[in-house]
């Protein structure tokens, strides 16, 4: 039986340097304002100073970070510039919560393939920020609450992608300021946040998710001067949103992303109507219902005009407060199929649009059709 003895002395010897690689110097060992080169599990929350050193440093390649479902706050009462986890390598930081720094989790230059997994980033001034170079995030099963901004990065300096699935954004003021940035969200909530979207450069697409009880749902304001305050395409899909005080903030009241992209989503109690500007778009099998107006489409206020073309096909338009569906001249979108009931405007009112077929209006109090030809059933 000797080589089964020294079998089972090379598990536990095995068992052991996983051990302490997993949690260095059995976690307890960890500090505030340490650098961390290997994997590290926490087995206590950490408190630590509201300086511009990091709580925590990690630069090992690969290495997993895991809070153990514990918390790295900043104590004293003044946010100055400190920072909370910053991370300048490629890998993961999971299972736990930091909370009270002005920034919370930071991406700097060296990495550029990083993972955020249950955590919850709560009373940040921003939660999550890119400093520099270009990175994807993956943001998994995680909770934002509370922040001044979710999301955010370094103006001309950072680009990359934020992939977000699964997870929750409430008590925020700003969730996400994208520049540079392609953002894909599924399976998300965003509720109860000041503004939900600023996109001053970007792609954002979200599928699958809710947005409701926001107080604005997107601020993307079109630069007319030529800088760089347009989006280039916000798209949802399969999305809810729902009882929002408005769909874009009394300062920016139009959307301005140069593609707008809308498919089989509901729109529903908002208190304000959508007004989005664009170069293109696609909306098709959308639900506009109870809103205090319905949608709105028109031209960008670009220097050289370029009408708005695309496709707006099968959509219902139902009990809005004004019209359900208005065209601005000089726009040119193809009208196929669309449905608008009882609305307080016009059902559709689109003189300069290309009427395919298939609409149909009724009950609808300033007129039913204007510009495209419309059945009752």
């Amino acid at each position: 039986m000797p080589h089964a003895r020294e079998w089972v002395g090379v598990v536990a010897l095995a068992s052991l340097l996983w051990e302490g690689g997993d949690a260095k110097a059995g976690a307890a060992a960890v500090q505030c304002g340490d650098t961390l080169t290997q994997h590290t599990k926490l087995t206590r929350d950490l408190s630590c100073p509201g300086t511009e050193a990091p709580a925590l440093r990690v630069v090992g390649e690969g290495v997993v970070l895991d809070l153990g479902g514990h918390t790295v706050r900043r104590t004293g009462p003044e946010m100055g510039d400190s920072q909370g986890i910053v991370v300048e390598a490629n890998g993961t930081v999971r299972n736990g919560t930091i909370r009270g720094f002005r920034w919370g989790y930071v991406l700097d230059s060296g990495a550029n393939n990083v993972r955020l997994h249950e955590l919850s980033l709560v009373g940040n001034g921003t939660a999550i920020y890119h400093r520099g170079g270009y990175a994807r995030f993956l943001i998994t099963n995680s909770v934002l609450r509370g922040n001044s901004t979710g999301m955010s990065s370094e103006f001309d300096a950072a680009t990359g992608e934020f992939n977000i699935h699964s997870s929750l954004f409430t008590g925020n003021g700003r969730v996400m300021f994208v520049d540079a940035h392609d953002v894909d969200v599924l399976g998300s909530t965003f509720n109860s946040n000041e503004n939900v979207i600023e996109c001053f450069n970007g792609n954002i697409r979200i599928r699958s998710s809710i947005l409701a009880m926001n107080t604005a749902v997107g601020s993307l304001a079109f630069d007319p001067a030529g800088g760089f305050d347009f989006c280039s395409e916000l798209r949802f899909e399969d999305t809810m949103i729902a009882n929002n005080t408005a769909l874009a903030p009394p300062e920016a009241p139009v959307w301005g992303p140069f593609r707008f992209v809308m498919r089989n989503s509901w729109v529903v109690n908002n208190g304000s109507g959508l007004h989005a500007g664009s170069r293109t778009v696609y909306l098709e099998g959308n639900t506009f219902w109870d809103n205090a107006g319905g949608l709105t489409l028109a031209d960008l206020p670009e220097f050289v005009p370029y009408p708005l073309t695309g496709l707006v096909r099968g959509n219902r338009f139902l009990r809005n407060a004004g019209d359900g569906l208005r065209v601005l001249e000089p726009s040119t979108p193809t009208l196929v199929g669309n449905t608008a009931v009882n609305n307080v405007g016009w059902g559709i009112h689109a003189p300069t649009a290309f009427d395919a077929g298939g609409n149909v209006a009724r009950g609808n109090g300033a007129g039913n059709c204007e510009g495209v030809t419309c059945s009752a059933f």
